[in-house]
């Protein structure tokens, strides 16, 4: 029975969506890599237009409201078929509103770029929309009900095949509009699964639409999705501009500079899908201390992960970029320097505890539009003057300002003291460990220089690790808990392989 079911441990949730979206590692790595040598910097940028426009339309659009599941699935028991079923309905009607407007005005994307390079393709660009808007919820609604199984094969099934896909169509077209002709494909196949787990997981879902319901969802999730739509085009707007100010040959390098590391992503998202159904919990038993606390645990666990990574990355980062994307995108290497300092501050996981605190999200909103109308009016007064640096150092300003805020924010409506943030400390010590190591990689690599990339790469990570690994293991930063998980890990895997030795 659905009632009944154990609710696994937040780590053991974290970690096989964490090993999920992981497991498409290193296919997603391998992307930008085939991309950047099959297609030319002018290609490539027009190529990161085209998604662009697709990741803004896909993230906005919805106005969050596929996030409402979090919410309701563990409070709506039986009203279950009539959520998803409401999700399913929006998504698609937005979806379709954005394919017709981009099908009957692709002067939009004139206006938008400064340049008609894909206006031949509007058509297909609103299919993906469409599409990918669509299937959106799919890693969405199997977390939101907490089914480990398919949701680690869900996410392990769409990352590999849309980078298999993507490969393919770079391989053996070399075009941009190859490239998008399989988004459409990679969007149909995940549309294709959505219905059927649906269907499964909720029969009969498709007769469920509840009107009351809609609008119960809808109060809940607008402001939150507006609040979502602010954020995405606060992220968003310095490509806007950047695209449009210095055209596709520039935004190219831009893109690069801003290359988000796949593991950095995945293990936040990971860990804030399953903070959501357990904050929301926790604040109908307004059990305040334990959400602290929860933030803390989780705060850590980044923490172990993003110090060091940004540590390293700021050693190691030139040769990163040029073994990635070849020689030809040095130039982005400061770009991607500015950029990874958002990294740090990402280990304070805060959404879930606003969209539980659900009278909070005006203010957030609130905060969001200051912070985005401040971003705007910087790069319309100036953007050519700040250069690609100035601008994405503008970026991170503003993101650093919206995490500061809406942390005080909370601490305040939480009724937070002094002596509560004794918990996060740990950091501290984290955030020693991992400066240390960095020193000893740097000295590494000036003793290396100049040298090939790979090289310098793997011997500055070798060093770093070990350097990382004792800091950690002195400052005792690692607690019981990790090493139970760690030793039931192992535990599994040997099990699993004596299992197969058997077999």
């Amino acid at each position: 029975m659905q009632g009944t079911r154990e609710t696994p441990s937040l780590t053991t949730q974290a970690f096989w969506l964490l090993a999920a979206k992981t497991a498409g590692f290193a296919l997603t790595t391998a992307l930008p890599l085939v991309l950047v040598r099959s297609l030319s910097q002018l290609e490539f940028g027009v190529y990161k237009q085209a998604f662009l426009i697709v990741g803004t339309a896909v993230t906005v659009l919805p106005l969050g409201f596929g996030m409402s599941a979090f919410y309701f699935l563990p409070r709506q028991r039986a009203n279950h078929p009539a959520v998803v079923l409401n999700v399913l309905l929006i998504h698609a009607a937005v979806g379709a509103i954005a394919a017709a407007a981009l099908v009957l005005w692709p002067g939009v994307l004139v206006t938008i770029f400064g340049s008609a390079d894909l206006v031949p393709y509007a058509g297909l660009l609103g299919a993906v929309v469409l599409t990918w808007t669509v299937a959106s919820f799919l890693e969405i609604v199997p977390v939101a009900c907490q089914d480990l199984v398919p949701s680690t094969l869900f996410i392990v099934g769409s990352q590999a095949s849309k980078t298999i896909i993507f490969i393919i169509a770079a391989r053996a077209g070399g075009s941009v509009a190859a490239l998008i002709g399989a988004a459409i494909v990679q969007g149909l196949v995940q549309t294709v699964v959505l219905i059927w787990y649906m269907q499964a997981r909720f029969p009969g879902f498709w007769r469920s639409f509840d009107r009351e319901m809609l609008r119960t969802q809808a109060s809940y999730a607008l402001p939150l999705g507006l609040s979502s739509l602010v954020l995405k085009l606060q992220t968003d707007l310095p490509h806007y501009f950047v695209a449009h100010a210095f055209g596709a040959s520039a935004y190219a390098v831009f893109a690069v500079g801003v290359f988000n590391l796949p593991l950095i992503g995945l293990l936040r998202e990971s860990v804030g899908s399953v903070m959501l159904p357990r904050v929301s919990r926790l604040e109908q038993d307004e059990d305040r201390r334990e959400i602290l606390l929860l933030v803390a645990r989780v705060a850590r666990k980044l923490a172990i992960v993003y110090f060091p990574m940004y540590a390293f990355l700021l050693v190691a980062g030139r040769e990163f970029i040029t073994l990635l994307f070849t020689s030809q995108y040095i130039a982005s290497w400061p770009i991607f320097a500015v950029y990874i300092t958002v990294i740090p501050a990402g280990v304070i996981v805060l959404d879930p505890i606003t969209r539980a605190y659900a009278e909070q999200r005006f203010f957030l909103l609130k905060l969001r539009l200051v912070l985005f109308a401040i971003m705007a009016a910087v790069f319309a007064a100036g953007i050519v003057r700040l250069g690609l640096v100035g601008t994405i150092a503008v970026v991170v300003a503003v993101q650093v300002a919206g995490t500061i805020g809406a942390a005080v924010r909370l601490g305040h409506v939480m009724h937070l003291r002094r002596a509560d943030f004794a918990p996060f400390a740990v950091l501290g010590r984290i955030a020693a460990a991992s400066a240390a190591a960095g020193l000893i990689a740097a000295a590494v690599r000036w003793l290396m220089l100049p040298g090939p990339p790979l090289p310098v790469l793997i011997a500055c990570g070798l060093f770093y690790g070990g350097a990382y690994g004792a800091a950690l293991l002195a400052a005792r930063v690692i607690d019981r808990d990790d090493w139970a998980v760690v030793r039931e890990l192992f535990d599994r895997g040997r099990a699993r392989r004596l299992s197969l030795q058997r077999f």
